[in-house]
């Protein structure tokens, strides 16, 4: 039961495009128990098949440049390669450690871009007011 619901929440995550793979390696860390390794490499073909169905729904909604995808393909794949054998050759305990700073980067990314766009809206808001206002 574990497993279909970390996939289910997972492949939700992931079909969102906001990295369902982040969430599936702490899920299986943490609730499954798993290795850092095995739930890497057990992102990697969880990854396959949602990746095919988030592209037929945006290509279907021409939500993709393919030039762009191409370069970041062909760049990713070597990155991918360079990455697996760092993997391979880390100890467990700094791959945590740096799954973690890379989560926590991420968290306050997104924390600043909210309250950067949150304080954007009000700006907008108000002038809106200050319009209806002067009218």
């Amino acid at each position: 039961m574990k497993e279909i619901i970390i996939g289910l929440v997972s492949g939700i995550v992931s079909g969102t495009g906001m990295g369902g793979g982040t969430i599936l390696i702490f899920l299986l860390t943490y609730i499954s128990g798993l290795e850092q390794h095995i739930a890497q490499a057990t992102n990697l073909i969880f990854f396959i098949p949602t990746s095919i169905v988030a592209i037929i729904v945006n290509m279907k909604n021409r939500n993709i440049r393919f030039r762009v995808a191409t370069m970041i393909s062909v760049f990713g794949i070597l990155g991918a390669i360079i990455g697996a054998n760092l993997s391979i050759h880390t100890n467990v305990y700094k791959l945590k450690k740096l799954f973690g700073i890379f989560l926590a980067i991420i968290a306050i990314h997104e924390i600043y871009t909210t309250i950067k766009e949150n304080k954007k809206n009000q700006k907008g808001d108000n002038k809106i007011k200050l319009r209806k206002n002067i009218k």
